[in-house]
């Protein structure tokens, strides 16, 4: 037996004659910045986990580390990035990981770590973004940015979206090394800034300007998956990121005669936009379904106890020309998001003044678009429903057609594999994701890339990503640390 086991081995029985209760995460004391303290649990894992104990401390391990990281706060904008970059990379360091940090802007950071295999297989790539978005104290049961651990969870902007998957990842690249487990294919950990804001320094000008670094990888890990529990506590489903729909965010302006307050004019700008604002609001776009949601829908028949919604989903396309099914099913949100382009006011501005007409008005659509729609189409279209020529639409930025991963790939095999090991009956199934995610940049570089969601959520739980009192079970992350590491251990070992 190698040495290195032995005293593995020796520590294990030490921490199981000790008992196998859960022991409670402690945020670690010190600045945000400061590298995690060695613990004698962290010491003794110096071998691949083999027993529910040396998972629990690893899991103690990992929320030790979340609470640590999501005491820095990254909000963006600005993001301040740098600051998660530096505290990562001292991480990765101490177990003998280089990290090379790039600053593309001041404040702004991507990491690049890569644990080495024997090349004989294509890079994986496990992607996280370290930013967050705007957290109001206010609001919060806890300081959104203390990593407080209360209740049975650890709190904290971030904690869900996505800081604790990145902590997942990088305790699977941890773990990989100390155990030092014969890898066929490198190990890439990539973590970048801006995800949040959709566009500046992040995964799109690191793809673009480093493509060198990941060119070759084969498949890529991310967010944009769910692992639904239901109720009675048991696991629904394994939802696995294929595909997502692409933003094309539009700035709106309607033009008028301007003037004073006090005499009305009868082109008034804001009154022409939120004429135009009323025709867009009552438009139901045509449904669409997609070879991916159809899958979906037949997928999710096989959890329906009702009849009737077992033979709408297991037939969705028939059952849309049914006006009953049509109201019933597009009642939900997030079906609705599945079935439909999709438009959202999210912003109005007229005048500064109370007294004054403005030459113009603007508002923001928030538009997302199904696989395979044109953006010029569904713009000409808009502009129809509107009818007013002194209303104009402009993007906002670049727009780009949706993405779809094979489900025919080594790599989903592994995710199908880990998660019946774990639930033998659940379903593993491929929802489309309603918002978007950093994949579009990999995939384009035909890069097979998935989100999946570690941790096993409630509807409720899931509702605190953006939303206040974000947090993650301890045991939830636990589970996710293991299940993680499963998946890249099967498609990465040897």
């Amino acid at each position: 037996m190698h040495r290195a086991t032995s005293l593995f081995l020796s520590a294990v029985s030490v921490v199981a004659a000790a008992g196998c209760a859960a022991r409670p995460i402690a945020p670690l004391a010190g600045p945000t910045s400061a590298p995690v303290m060695e613990t004698p649990a962290r010491v003794a894992l110096i071998s691949a986990p083999r027993g529910d104990v040396e998972w629990n401390a690893l899991g103690d391990e990992a929320g030790a580390l979340l609470s640590q990281y999501l005491r820095i706060n990254t909000t963006n904008p600005p993001g301040n990035e740098i600051v998660a970059a530096r505290w990562l990379t001292a991480v990765l360091r101490r177990e003998g990981i280089d990290a090379q940090v790039f600053e593309p802007a001041p404040g702004k950071a991507n990491l690049y770590a890569r644990l080495r295999g024997d090349g004989s297989a294509r890079p994986l790539i496990l992607l996280n973004h370290m930013d967050v978005v705007l957290a109001s104290p206010e609001y919060w049961q806890v300081d959104p940015f203390s990593g407080a651990v209360r209740g049975g969870y650890i709190w904290g902007r971030g904690a869900l979206d996505m800081k604790g998957e990145g902590i997942a990842q990088l305790m699977t690249l941890l773990i990989l090394k100390r155990a030092a487990v014969p890898l066929k294919r490198d190990v890439i950990f990539l973590a970048t800034s801006d995800e949040e804001i959709g566009a500046g320094v992040g995964a799109g000008a690191f793809a673009e300007r480093h493509a060198d670094l990941i060119r070759d990888a084969e498949f890529l890990i991310t967010e944009g998956g769910t692992t639904r529990v239901n109720e009675q506590g048991g696991v629904d489903y394994y939802g696995v990121g294929t595909t997502e729909k692409s933003p094309f965010w539009l700035d709106m302006t309607a033009r008028g005669t301007p003037g004073h307050g006090s005499r009305p004019t009868p082109d008034n700008p804001v009154h022409r936009l939120i004429r135009a604002l009323g025709r867009i609001a009552e438009w139901r776009t045509p449904l669409v379904v997609t070879p991916g949601v159809e899958r979906y829908f037949r997928d999710l028949a096989t959890l329906e106890a009702d009849s009737t919604r077992r033979r709408w989903f297991s037939d969705i396309r028939a059952a849309l020309r049914d006006s009953v099914a049509v109201r019933t099913i597009t009642s939900d949100l997030t079906y609705n998001a599945l079935l439909r382009n999709t438009i959202s006011i999210t912003g109005l501005k007229g005048s500064d003044k109370t007294n004054v007409i403005p030459p113009l008005a603007t508002a923001v659509l928030d538009v997302r678009l199904l696989p395979g729609q044109e953006p010029a189409a569904f713009l000409a279209e808009l502009q129809r429903v509107v009818g007013d020529t002194e209303v104009t639409f402009r993007p906002q930025g670049p727009s780009w057609p949706a993405t779809e991963s094979s489900t025919d790939t080594e790599l989903f095999r592994a995710i199908e594999a880990a998660a019946h090991v774990r639930h033998p009956e659940a379903l593993v199934t491929t929802p489309m994701l309603a918002g978007f995610t950093d994949s579009h940049y990999f995939r384009r570089m035909g890069i097979a890339s998935y989100g999946i969601g570690p941790f096993p959520l409630t509807v409720s739980e899931s509702r605190g990503v953006h939303g206040n009192d974000e947090r993650v079970g301890v045991e939830a992350l636990r589970f996710g640390v293991r299940f993680l590491y499963d998946i890249v251990k099967r498609v990465a070992a040897k």
